[in-house]
């Protein structure tokens, strides 16, 4: 595909901002997958999957980036509960067509020395009523509250809940058969996993609601179920958040202590490391402490750990504020030496230029395309 011209100012030395990157291309062992270096591509919806089927774009778009990237970590990929998506173009991972397309992907990105996870996805309380790819299907949350705390959809019962367990459990198993090197878990931004943690939209009575350790049980239950579908050694990643995509402000968690006990139950179940997903990587994560969640994160747990935030953009996701301060790596590599996390999380950065990594790396910022959402749409 041609893309458009690019008429953005090209980076200078303000993305190393005279820091040293090298740190950052060291190979790590997650769980006994070897990785070439510390960058892992984010999941980021595209909605390129026609049918819910990956095609050759999609295999390309990922292959492109494979050779540069020590880790890749799908868009979202629907599960095969039926309330799990809204929309017939986003990809799922169920259905001969759609493993067929993931299988392809796997074989292209292992063939550039690249690892993949699919992120497994129910959208819970944002799926839009009445969508694609099963509009009869209700939206299901905690407690059929929405996020502005308003009614939305149905409560979950317990026989949903199994249900849903089963759909993760079914889909991590596929993911292993077809070839990928690990699956994460996506527990953050207000999705079902994210929603019985945040007290807002959980307020249960029965075991799943109440407590934050009531609260992360559905989560702690999938990772289980998870872990049985694929065996020990298989790499199973939690993804979570404090924002959700409604209230930037939103926390499941006032305090490290807090933190823990929803963690804690996640780490028993047998999750093998954890992505944090916030807006700006380099913030504290709790008034009167200066680490960052992620660093907590790997401080409370002594797991593997990502850090994600607006790496190498001039903004925050959803955003328009050039002044934050993300887009020199200098901070980025004092957290990465201070021991705050393992892994960094990449999103519209690769999405822009899918060998950021390889000119970062080699000094030629010159060469890097800046992310522009006008241009999404012409990204491969």
């Amino acid at each position: 595909m041609t893309h458009p011209a690019t008429t953005h100012a090209p980076l200078t030395s303000t993305l190393l901002d005279g820091v040293d990157p090298a740190p950052l291309f060291t190979p790590f062992t997650l769980s006994g997958v070897e990785l070439k270096n510390r960058f892992v591509m984010a999941p980021m919806t595209r909605s390129f999957s026609p049918g819910g089927i990956p095609g050759d774009d999609v295999v390309e778009y990922y292959r492109r980036r494979a050779a540069h990237l020590g880790l890749i970590v799908t868009e979202g990929t629907y599960i095969d509960h039926p309330s799990a998506g809204s929309s017939d173009r986003v990809p799922r991972i169920y259905g001969d067509d759609a493993t067929a397309g993931w299988r392809r992907v796997v074989e292209a990105v292992h063939a550039e020395g690249g690892r993949i996870f699919p992120q497994l996805w129910h959208l819970g309380l944002a799926r839009r009523e009445g969508a694609a790819p099963h509009p009869d299907a209700p939206i299901v949350g905690p407690s059929g509250i929405g996020f502005d705390g308003s009614p939305r959809g149905e409560e979950a019962s317990l026989a949903e809940i199994d249900a849903i367990i089963a759909s993760f459990a079914r889909a991590a198993a596929t993911a292993k058969q077809i070839g990928f090197d690990g699956v994460e878990l996506h527990g953050a931004h207000g999705y079902l996993l994210d929603a019985f943690l945040w007290s807002r939209t959980n307020q249960r009575t029965d075991p799943y609601g109440g407590s934050i350790a009531s609260r992360a049980r559905l989560s702690a239950e999938v990772v289980a179920a998870v872990r049985d579908a694929v065996g020990p050694d298989f790499l199973v990643v939690f993804r979570y958040s404090q924002w959700k995509g409604a209230d930037f402000d939103a926390r499941i968690a006032a305090t490290p202590a807090e933190l823990g006990t929803i963690l804690d139950p996640l780490v028993a179940a047998g999750v093998s490391g954890f992505h944090v997903s916030t807006r700006r990587y380099w913030l504290p994560a709790f008034d009167g402490e200066d680490r960052t969640l992620a660093g907590w994160t790997k401080h409370l747990t002594g797991l593997p750990t990502i850090a994600l935030g607006s790496i190498g953009v001039a903004a925050p996701f959803l955003e328009n504020d050039t002044a934050a301060g993300s887009l020199s790596l200098a901070r980025l590599v004092e957290l990465f030496e201070r021991g705050e996390f393992d892994l960094v999380g990449l999103g519209r950065a690769v999405l822009s230029d899918g060998e950021w990594t390889s000119k970062v790396r080699d000094g030629h910022l010159d060469e890097i395309r800046p992310y522009a959402k006008e241009d999404e749409k012409h990204l491969l």
